[in-house]
């Protein structure tokens, strides 16, 4: 570095990915720094929010919140306190969360602690809007450093029974409930829905990655992405016919590890075909989400996909299963649990059919819970999503005791 680089101490630094960040400051300058830092233009994909209270706030704050992917905490406590607090946070921190404590004591003995518990930093104050911007930087970029974003991929056990319709909304479900940046990658490059879905007409998207892969990394796919709503991007299909789609089994890799390595969540609509970069993709995500109608051709599929990703994927959990359309009027049905115990897949989540809320939400560009925002439906998406990005399981709602007099009154009608 020359002389005149030394006195800009913050050209060596890195761009931060889409992050989502806390930060729990118990004095001014401290809360001030961070501020500066989220202004900073290396900071300007990261979302971060400023709290006071330190780290005692935080803890109660997180009993009841999900963490977000980076808490940074303040306090001016001794050594004791500190780690007694941060046992406490610990219990309630989400797997992957990363965490850097800002404190007002020089201790070696602290510091030891605090990485055996899996801190990523302690810092002592004063600290630099640099020094905090380097310390993010070298978390998510440092080469043993896990890839960022958590990868779901969503796939129909037959065509039409609604996978791309719930990658969507379970993709919007997340940036919504979680506040989370998620880019929704629509791979099914003939005939993608995910631009009608969200009332875009991007004119770029994944066909031009494809194109050029060696020019594939963070930066490239951001001029990519078309925003569709707050904290959500489509990365788009071409859906034209103007060529034939037929890739290596590969192809697909670098699109998907840059998209990780930048935002904390990627949803995969992957179309109903089996080809050989299909099967890579699915053998590779981190959730697998296998969404089938109640029928007879739908369980024969699911059957074969469900065996062959638990073979494919032995050290993994099984796809999830999300029944969909179930209820059509007069049509015969296989029961829900019955599909399920076929298959040796517990049900995730489970979708009625209703013609009339999916069908005014395709007509007008919307997903489900902006055009119902009390329909049980979009709650189930919303709790869906907390499912596939690992925040918890799907609670079964409880049985009103006036269900069977209300059931009886609708078939009256």
């Amino acid at each position: 570095m020359s002389p005149a680089d030394k006195n800009m101490p913050g050209l060596d630094l890195r761009s931060i990915p889409r992050i989502a960040v806390q930060a729990f400051c118990e004095t001014k300058e401290v809360a001030d720094i961070v501020e500066a830092a989220a202004a900073d233009r290396r900071m300007v994909k990261a979302h971060t929010k400023v709290q006071t209270g330190g780290l005692a706030a935080a803890v109660d704050f997180y009993g009841t919140a999900p963490t977000p992917n980076l808490v940074i905490v303040e306090s001016r406590e001794g050594r004791d306190v500190i780690l007694g607090q941060l046992d406490q946070l610990a219990e309630n921190c989400d797997p992957g969360s990363k965490v850097i404590v800002i404190g007002h004591i020089n201790d070696v003995i602290l510091y030891r602690e605090l990485t055996r518990r899996g801190v990523s930093e302690y810092m002592v104050a004063p600290i630099t809007v640099f020094d905090l911007i380097r310390e993010i930087g070298e978390i998510y970029y440092k080469p043993d450093a896990a890839p960022l974003g958590r990868t779901v991929a969503f796939v129909g056990a037959k065509g039409g029974c609604g996978a791309s319709t719930l990658s969507h909304n379970v993709a919007w479900a997340c940036a919504k409930t979680y506040n989370h940046e998620v880019v929704l990658a629509d791979l099914d490059l003939a005939f993608g829905t995910a631009g009608l879905d969200f009332n875009l007409d991007p004119t770029q998207g994944i066909g031009d990655a494809l194109a050029a892969p060696e020019r594939v990394d963070d930066v490239y796919l951001d001029r990519l992405l078309a925003k569709c709503a707050e904290n959500l991007h489509l990365l788009a299909a071409p859906a034209t016919l103007d060529r034939a789609y037929e890739y290596d089994e590969a192809a697909f890799d670098p699109i998907i590890d840059a998209t990780r390595t930048g935002v904390p969540i990627v949803v995969l609509d992957v179309p109903h075909l089996w080809t050989g970069w299909v099967r890579r993709v699915l053998r590779s995500v981190d959730e697998a989400v296998l969404v089938c109608a109640p029928d007879l051709a739908n369980l024969r599929n699911a059957k074969n996909l469900a065996d062959t990703l638990k073979q494919a994927r032995p050290n993994d959990a099984p796809p999830r299963l999300v029944m969909n359309m179930v209820g059509v009027p007069k049509r015969p049905e296989i029961k829900p649990e019955e599909f399920a115990k076929a298959l040796g897949l517990p049900i995730t989540a489970q979708i009625p059919f209703d013609a009339a809320l999916f069908g005014t939400a395709s007509n007008n560009g919307q997903m489900i819970a902006e055009t119902d925002p009390k329909s049980a439906v979009g709650e189930t998406f919303r709790q869906l999503a907390q499912v596939v990005t690992g925040k918890h399981e799907i609670k079964k709602a409880r049985r009103s005791p006036f269900a069977p007099l209300l059931a009886r009154l609708r078939g009256a009608k």
